[in-house]
């Protein structure tokens, strides 16, 4: 019998951290600022985003509204999202929050909108 060692699949996605036209980098702001245990376990679902893209189910993601989308990572009692969108393969992450209430805050919302929109704009193919 031939041993065959466990590989995991090639994603079929690539994440891209959003930059602004100014060189900030909101999602790896985030990362860098939490503790290392819990940037540890966001990669681990970055990953997972990778392989799955938009059919990941619910409750890691979901949709928002239009084509953004989020990343669901809870650490203890710390609720971290992370907002998104698709561009054919590319998972576009434009910033990420802790999550204080039970809903999506409309300013979180209209801030990923604002990167989107800026990301196509400036990478029209």
């Amino acid at each position: 019998m031939i041993y065959t060692p466990h590989t995991a699949p090639e994603p079929e996605y690539e994440i891209e951290y959003y930059m602004t036209a100014g060189g900030e980098i909101p999602v790896k702001e985030m990362l860098d600022a939490m503790p290392l245990k819990h940037a540890f376990k966001v990669g681990k679902f970055f990953k997972l985003l990778e392989e799955k893209g938009p059919v990941l189910p619910r409750p890691y993601a979901d949709a928002v509204r239009g084509k953004i989308r989020e990343l669901v990572v809870d650490i203890q009692h710390h609720g971290y999202r992370f907002l998104h969108f698709y561009a054919g393969k590319t998972i576009v992450m434009t910033h990420g929050f802790l999550k204080k209430t039970p809903r999506t805050p409309p300013a979180e919302i209209e801030r990923a909108e604002r990167h989107m929109n800026d990301w196509l704009r400036r990478n029209k193919a």
